[in-house]
């Protein structure tokens, strides 16, 4: 690959890699919030300051050189070194992590334990209410990190996507008050046979919850509840659960609802897989602060350790045995 008598400006070496993860220059443009238009020529000009072709370009795909292919690597580090040399002087972007809902406990600890560990670091938190939907935002460069079922999520999302184990975190069913299970301190799984519990049906955002309820449920005679209007807010989530009555499937540090409680479920003790999830290449100092939180906060809680009676879908277990 011919080099440049200059320096290269780095927003070349962004929108290049932007195309190179998306292979799509609309998706790309997106992400990076520009006219599709200027993306392409800041491609096109890269190109010519490195005197070869990067992208075969089709009416129907876009796919990377071989030159191409071994400028990311390069790509990656030159930005990385950037974003770095920033954070030195206090310049560094903020780094966005959605944590699903405000009063979820493991992910609302991890990110102030990274704060913590670099509190020269702006880590801004964001709640996008699942894990799907926020794998669409990080997919598109708007959001960094996110938490939740990765193995639940759509092969072509998380092709693009990485992430580490936080917690196997314990599951558990919110009842009424009234509910004739409401008295026991944990409730059996098989407790629940013919009942309908709410598990996010419908939900464009949680299908990889849904997904995780229907294996619970499999051949223990629970039906997901069918989907109800989308409720956005806690006050119309709790509004809609109240004309239902539905038992909803949670998990332990699920928040309080009025006129509900909470139990855990037992024999076996169905756990949720919950890892931090980013987009591939992503590089910033607050996002290895975020790693670190994970680490620590994975080993001091035993938040990894499986029950003996624990129970963790296949899909899952392939998948973290696949990534460890």
């Amino acid at each position: 690959m011919p080099t440049t008598g200059h320096p290269l400006d780095p927003r070349l070496l962004r929108s290049f890699l932007a195309v190179a993860e998306e292979l799509h220059f609309t998706r790309a443009a997106t992400r990076l919030y520009v006219a599709q238009q200027a993306l392409s020529r800041d491609v096109r000009r890269l190109e010519r300051e490195l005197g070869t072709e990067l992208f075969v370009r089709t009416t129907r795909r876009v796919t990377l050189t071989a030159d191409g292919e071994r400028l990311v690597p390069y790509a990656r580090r030159v930005l990385a070194a950037q974003e770095e040399l920033l954070a030195a002087f206090g310049q560094a972007r903020p780094l966005l992590v959605d944590l699903n809902h405000p009063d979820l406990g493991t992910s609302r600890r991890v990110l102030h334990r990274a704060r913590e560990l670099a509190p020269e670091c702006e880590l801004m938190a964001r709640y996008e209410s699942g894990l799907t939907g926020a794998a669409v935002e990080l997919l598109a460069g708007r959001l960094d990190a996110s938490f939740g079922r990765f193995a639940g999520l759509d092969p072509a999302l998380r092709a693009g996507l990485d992430h580490q184990l936080v917690r196997l975190e314990p599951m558990a069913v919110v009842l009424p008050e009234d509910h004739p299970l409401a008295a026991l301190e944990a409730v059996p799984l098989d407790a629940l046979a013919g009942e309908s519990v709410y598990a996010g049906a419908g939900n464009p955002r949680t299908p990889e919850w849904t997904d995780l309820a229907y294996r619970l449920f499999e051949g223990r005679g629970i039906s997901v509840a069918p989907p109800v209007p989308l409720a956005v807010g806690h006050e119309e989530f709790e509004r809609m659960m109240a004309k239902l009555c539905n038992p909803i499937l949670a998990v332990v540090d699920f928040p309080a609802m009025p006129a509900r409680v909470l139990r855990p479920l037992i024999d076996p003790i169905p756990l949720s897989p919950v890892s931090l999830v980013w987009r591939k290449g992503l590089a910033h100092p607050g996002f290895d602060a975020l790693r670190r939180a994970v680490l620590e906060l994975t080993a001091e809680e035993g938040w990894s350790r499986r029950p003996a009676d624990g129970w963790i879908p296949a899909t899952d277990v392939d998948l973290m045995s696949v990534n460890n």
